[in-house]
């Protein structure tokens, strides 16, 4: 879907552009791609050619997210060993120019399969049949990539990964559900992963999407293959199983808490999908890894999900983000952590203590 924005100012991007040696087709106005609930991304024509421009979202962002920075490093290099990242063009950080930083990236022709909504398939694909095995194959290719290879041998901090994201994301629970009922539960939890990942090894750092989950991936037209993998703005190194386990976070199963359902980012919950063992299991297959641990992984990420999500209506509640679609994110949020709990305490063998809702 596509409507077009007029707040662009579209003179002032199309000057800076053509100092750069990029031509601005004004013949035809920016159109914000719809769909996301984050980044803006806009169909524009440069040099002749169809291209995106992709922003990040007004308002104070959270530490880490929506950097275009970050991104445009990685695409610009990667590119050229992972076809399916698309390349970025330029980066301006300027946020004068149109409001926030920017990049100009490759246009890909391609479906999304957005939530649980599977119209732009045809009868005859069958993409519960083809789902681990697509997933699982690109993910492997990715996670294959020598950093070495592509300029990313000294990107992020992957050493101690696993660690610093369980304190990370078990810290900023806490502090979210400080004084309520959760309050304990979120203890709970931040003790279990902390614990878990206090001396984990995972081996050899890979390059990690963080965000690797079927609506970041355009499929061809007419064949369910990728064309493209997008979002790339949290892109990092570390844990291989830290992208599974983000996948995983979010691949819903019919027997699943309603939480999990309500999440509806993936149509796995649907008949005849897999559920998340086959996932893992088309994964280690593709890769040659272990995924022995991608349960504390999936732990680690379910509790990012919700944290996220009880960021988003905090942001939302304090005026920073208008769209209503954030009223429910804090109910959602808490409901996660619920589950996370459950998923956490398995791991550890703990028995769950009841907490009200």
């Amino acid at each position: 879907m596509q409507n077009t924005d007029n707040n662009l100012d579209v003179v002032r991007l199309a000057r800076f552009l053509a100092e750069r040696g990029f031509d601005l087709d004004l013949e035809q106005p920016p159109r914000l791609l719809t769909g996301g609930l984050a980044n803006l991304n806009y169909a524009i024509a440069v040099n002749g050619r169809p291209a995106v421009l992709r922003r990040a979202p007004a308002g104070k962002l959270p530490a880490g997210a929506h950097d275009m920075a970050r991104e445009h490093f990685v695409l610009s290099r990667l590119c050229g060993k992972f076809p399916e990242a698309p390349e970025s063009y330029l980066l301006c950080d300027d946020a004068s120019i149109i409001g926030a930083p920017f990049q100009i990236i490759e246009f890909r022709d391609g479906r999304q399969v957005r939530g649980e909504d599977l119209s732009c398939l045809s009868d005859e694909e069958d993409l519960p049949a083809l789902l681990p095995d697509l997933l699982g194959g690109l993910l492997a290719k990715l996670h294959a990539v020598d950093p070495r290879d592509c300029g990313l041998q000294d990107f992020g901090k992957p050493e101690g990964f696993a660690k610093r994201n369980a304190a990370r994301w078990s810290d900023r629970s806490v502090d979210l559900t400080r004084g309520t009922r959760r309050a304990e539960r979120a203890g709970d939890v931040a003790s279990i992963l902390r614990d878990r990942f206090a001396d984990w090894d995972g081996g050899s750092p890979v390059i990690l999407h963080c965000d690797f989950k079927l609506d970041n991936l355009l499929l061809a037209r007419g064949s369910v293959r990728p064309v493209a993998l997008v979002d790339w703005d949290m892109a990092t190194r570390g844990d291989a199983l830290f992208d599974l386990g983000t996948l995983l976070s979010y691949w819903s199963e019919p027997d699943d808490p309603p939480c999990m359902l309500r999440l509806k980012q993936m149509p796995t919950a649907l008949p005849g999908f897999p559920g998340r063992g086959r996932m893992a299991a088309a994964y280690a297959a593709a890769s040659g890894r272990s995924v022995d641990d991608v349960e504390a992984f999936r732990a680690l990420c379910l509790l990012k999900l919700a944290v996220v999500f009880l960021q988003l209506h905090q942001r939302w509640r304090s005026g920073d983000l208008g769209d209503d679609r954030y009223a429910w994110f804090e109910a959602l949020g808490l409901e996660l952590l619920d589950y996370t709990h459950s998923v956490a305490a398995q791991l550890d063998g703990n028995q769950q203590r009841q907490v009200p809702s």
